[in-house]
């Protein structure tokens, strides 16, 4: 299978970025192609409706539905709609996929075809037209493939399809709206190579209209010039479904079909935004090494000077060397202090070892997208893969938060043991129960079923609890990682630090900078979520992923040195809730995107959207609070250990 993950452009990323044609050779599991005989059945399965842009280019709702919602009144299979299998992933993103009453004949053309007559009553009416003023879409399958319309991007004049077609539009003046009852299925086909009047689905588009028939339904009856249909709120509205079906040849492989369905819109943002983050990490690094090759070497090399010259009990030297030392490099001075215990040490022992969680899982995530094995094709694969690693990976969450308590020199090992497999899942999971509640409320499709909460609760306590309480075993079993000076027994008092390295300044500089790493990927990410879009970029999500590491590192180390040299020793948490703050940002980001683009009018839709935007900010707190930590720990540990003290 081969999926395009950008438009190709810089040469030094040429080789990262088509990474997916690697994976070109073979077909992934789950996305093998289907060949289907003339006049054979090709699939027409219906997803969720879910909602999209409205005419004013808002977003108007977040609630989807399922497709036989009684109020839609669609015409159903004669033997009752059949749920189609879907991984958990795909339901935990809100895939519905059903059976349709849809006959499609390959190679076979259908000029017009009667589905079924339906009445709608005056409730079923207002429910209908307030969802098209709102601004849903339709979602169909054809063999896998999305069915969607024909759009050309104005910037560079390219056709490519979006997933997804209206169910009705705006009649031009007043709130008027017309109900689409027909739908042109235009599918693209070809040959399979070597083969005996074998075909392949290479794209599928829907045209939808709205027709008012007055008569029996022929063949001609689709092409005549008819009224549009307006559903009556104050009475009755007789509707007759029906559908054409085109056959079109196509030169489209079918490894390349996905192609017409990913595009990118101006992908200058996405370079400048790349070039402009990594001029930042440039700077940083730059900064930070610096810091260590001139300053740091430069003290070390004086202290350890000074260290000699004890030895040799030259004391009048000694003292003004001494001097010389506290004048010009504080964060020596703390180094009997450096590795005192922090206030809370289990708690930030359980949030340090779920973020490695985090940082491992959203790594290996990533760089599977990249190489094409979470393609679009294969519905729900990214949640699957998501669930799945996190539930592998509570080893690694066990193991790093038991080893930091214990170099913490905790003794509550069965509290730590206990609450790092609970404690964040415990509270993501109660919050995504709470919000689905609001889901259930409103007869959404996005609301999880009760059983797959079940299944998701069986695989966090059988799976992940035992794999995290085996890590932390293991950690707590290993050595304790001693740090490289002794702490002295009575704490050294803190002088008044700058304004800048105060909690809340130091705080909002450090988070700033790695959000503008992501701020432009965010967006796009945004955008594919709530807009129902196909995501697939993940080759400027890689990079970006990595650039905001560097620089959430580089500026985090660069604070704890200049909070050492102003004598302040307590890093541990200063460093984790700065680097954390970059989620703070993350959720204005998201104030501002409901503000700016979408217009979420009732009380549902709002509780919605910041309730998942405050839990992706949660786990984003989590996970650059943990890289922060972590690359401080290490560059104390690294500069302390360089230095002698007797």
């Amino acid at each position: 299978m081969q999926l395009r993950t950008i438009a190709p452009s810089a040469p030094f990323l040429a080789t990262l970025l088509a990474a997916p044609q690697l994976v070109s050779a073979f077909y992934l599991p789950g996305v093998a192609p289907a060949a289907y005989a003339r006049d054979q059945l090709v699939p027409l399965n219906v997803n969720a409706i879910r909602p999209v842009a409205g005419p004013d280019a808002m977003l108007h709702s977040v609630v989807s539905y399922d497709y036989y919602h009684p109020l839609f009144q669609f015409c159903v299979p004669p033997d009752g709609p059949k749920d189609v299998g879907s991984s958990l992933g795909g339901i935990l993103f809100g895939d519905r996929i059903k059976t349709s009453p849809f006959e499609l004949k390959m190679a076979s053309n259908e000029s017009c075809k009667a589905l079924c007559k339906t009445t709608y009553q005056k409730e079923a009416a207002g429910f209908v037209n307030q969802r098209i003023r709102s601004g849903i879409s339709l979602n169909w399958l054809v063999d896998g493939l999305p069915a969607g319309q024909k759009i050309i991007d104005e910037q560079s004049g390219t056709e490519f399809y979006n997933p997804g077609f209206l169910l009705g539009q705006h009649t031009g003046d007043g709130d008027q709206v017309l109900f689409n009852n027909h739908y042109d299925i235009i599918i693209e086909y070809h040959e399979v190579p070597g083969s005996q009047e074998l075909y392949r689905v290479v794209g599928v588009i829907v045209q939808p209209e709205s027709k008012k028939y007055k008569g029996p339904i022929d063949g001609q009856a689709c092409n005549a010039d008819l009224d549009p249909v307006i559903l009556n709120e104050a009475g009755a509205t007789e509707v007759q479904f029906t559908y054409g079906v085109y056959w079109v040849p196509s030169k489209t492989a079918w490894a390349t079909r996905w192609d017409k369905y990913l595009h990118v819109f101006d992908p200058k943002i996405h370079w400048f935004s790349l070039i402009n983050s990594a001029v930042i990490v440039v700077f940083l690094v730059l900064t930070v090494m610096s810091v260590l090759v001139r300053a740091l070497k430069k003290d070390i090399a004086r202290y350890n000077r000074l260290d000699q010259l004890n030895l040799e009990d030259l004391s009048g030297t000694s003292a003004l060397m001494e001097d010389g030392v506290q004048e010009d490099s504080g964060w020596k001075l703390v180094h009997g202090d450096v590795f005192r215990t922090p206030k809370h040490p289990l708690l930030l022992s359980v949030l340090v070892g779920n973020g490695a969680q985090l940082f491992v899982m959203t790594g290996v995530t990533i760089a599977l997208a990249l190489l094409g094995f979470l393609s679009p094709s294969n519905r729900g694969s990214l949640g699957t893969i998501v669930i799945l690693l996190y539930t592998i990976l509570g080893f690694v969450g066990g193991y790093t938060s038991s080893r930091m308590y214990k170099s913490f020199q905790g003794d509550k090992w069965k509290l730590c043991i206990i609450l790092t497999p609970v404690l964040v899942p415990g509270i993501v999971f109660s919050s995504f129960f709470l919000l689905d509640l609001f889901l259930w409320a409103k007869s959404s499709s996005g609301a999880v079923p009760f059983t797959t909460m079940l299944v998701i609760v069986l695989i966090w306590f059988l799976i992940s609890v035992p794999l995290s309480c085996a890590g932390s075993w293991v950690g707590f079993r290993a050595a304790a990682l001693e740090p490289p000076v002794r702490t002295n027994q009575i704490p050294r008092q803190i002088p008044p630090v700058t304004t800048y390295l105060k909690p809340v300044p130091s705080m909002l500089l450090v988070g700033l900078l790695p959000f503008g790493a992501i701020f432009v990927e965010l967006y796009f990410i945004m955008s594919s979520i709530w807009f129902s879009k196909i995501y697939y970029m993940f080759g400027f999500l890689f990079l970006c992923y990595g650039l905001m590491i560097m620089t959430c590192a580089a500026v985090t180390v660069l604070m704890v040195y200049f909070l050492l040299c102003a004598e302040n020793y307590n890093w541990q948490w200063r460093a984790f809730l700065a680097a954390g703050t970059t989620s703070g940002y993350i959720f204005l980001n998201a104030v501002i995107y409901w503000v700016s683009k979408l217009s979420l009018g009732g009380f549902a839709g709002s509780v919605l959207y910041i309730g998942y935007s405050l839990l992706i900010s949660f786990l984003f707190f989590i996970l650059t609070g943990s890289i922060g930590f972590f690359s401080s720990w290490l560059f104390v540990r690294k500069i302390y250990a360089s230095i002698k003290i007797d």
